[in-house]
């Protein structure tokens, strides 16, 4: 099969990462990066063994060899650098969350269907075997109706104001770096809530350190939410059920097992096979679809994305979390 040629866009700790996951896969090819910088650009190359580094954006988008792009910068730069990718006929990948708000996004969706481009967010967890066999679960209606979760992601982060996750000039705070996961979890477990409750402790730069929400639904089910850089937190998801319930064992966002209790109290802990770190699920899923011929994931749709970033949107408004310049 002819390999999917790949280029990174934004050569930073997260696209090592994609990049690793992508060397798993047969018929991936890590070919080109584009980075602000000629000598970054040129070490990932040298680095990964890539055939084409380019010291602009421009210039990878535009690369007639390049299949598909990740684009792995900052949160606020995603709209740009998607958007310029989108203009260009070139199908992307782009890392979570899409972009800092869903005005934002509803623009990049507009750009890539009336373009006719390949275009999906990079939230991996939804790809991961992990998440798909909890859905399979669900689907089988074996345990019931989902009623409650709780899911949290928490780690003690240390201050600096410059730092990426403290700045809110490059979209920082808990919410939409890690608050993200245990939104998406109820998000595609049980969909857009009716209701929103959340509240945030923030921190001297004015991003949120810690982020609790609560999720509810018309058949009265609950969501309860929460993320922080404050404290370590266990990072575990307990899905509970009529008759039974699922728990997701500790990093449950990243390949993980579970534990399936059912309705008379017997357990089964489910085992996956490791395979790679995780990030090639979601790369594998897009060169499905670019083989196929789609121009959006089934799993991962725009207007899935399109409503979490809107779930988003309406925590930061309860909360009062703003980004300036962007809001």
């Amino acid at each position: 099969m002819q390999p999917i040629n790949w280029g990174i866009l934004g050569p930073g700790k997260i696209a090592h990462k994609f990049v690793k996951g992508l060397q798993t896969i047969a018929d991936a090819k890590v070919y080109s990066v584009g980075s602000r910088s000629s000598d970054h650009a040129s070490q990932f190359a040298r680095e990964y063994g890539l055939e084409k580094a380019f010291g602009s954006y421009l210039e990878l988008a535009k690369d007639p060899g390049t299949d598909i792009i990740y684009v792995a910068t900052p949160h606020p730069f995603h709209y740009e650098n998607t958007l310029m990718c989108l203009e260009n006929d070139k199908a992307v990948l782009c890392e979570k969350p899409f972009t800092i708000n869903s005005r934002q996004l509803r623009h990049l969706v507009e750009a890539a269907r009336s373009n006719k481009v390949f275009l999906m967010e990079a939230l991996w967890s939804r790809f991961l075997p992990s998440i798909n066999k909890v859905l399979e679960i669900r689907d089988t209606g074996m345990l019931g109706t989902v009623r409650f979760i709780q899911a949290d992601f928490g780690f003690k982060g240390e201050y600096n104001p410059l730092n990426r996750l403290f700045n809110p000039a490059l979209g920082g705070g808990a919410l939409l770096d890690i608050g993200i996961y245990p939104v998406f979890l109820a998000l595609v477990l049980l969909g857009k809530p009716n209701g929103i409750k959340a509240v945030s402790r923030f921190s001297t730069t004015g991003v949120d350190e810690s982020t609790s929400m609560i999720f509810t639904y018309k058949d009265w089910a609950i969501a309860n939410l929460s993320c922080t850089f404050m404290v370590d937190t266990p990072i575990q998801a307990d899905i509970i059920f009529e008759k039974g319930r699922i728990r997701m064992h500790p990093k449950w966002f990243t390949p993980t097992s579970l534990t399936l209790v059912k309705e008379d109290k017997t357990e089964e802990i489910i085992q996956f096979e490791e395979k790679g770190n995780g990030y090639q699920y979601e790369a594998i899923e897009c060169m499905r679809c670019l083989r196929a011929g789609l121009k959006e994931s089934p799993m991962m749709s725009l207007d899935f994305s399109l409503d979490l970033m809107e779930v988003l949107d309406w925590i930061r408004k309860e909360c009062g979390l703003v980004y300036p310049g962007y809001d």
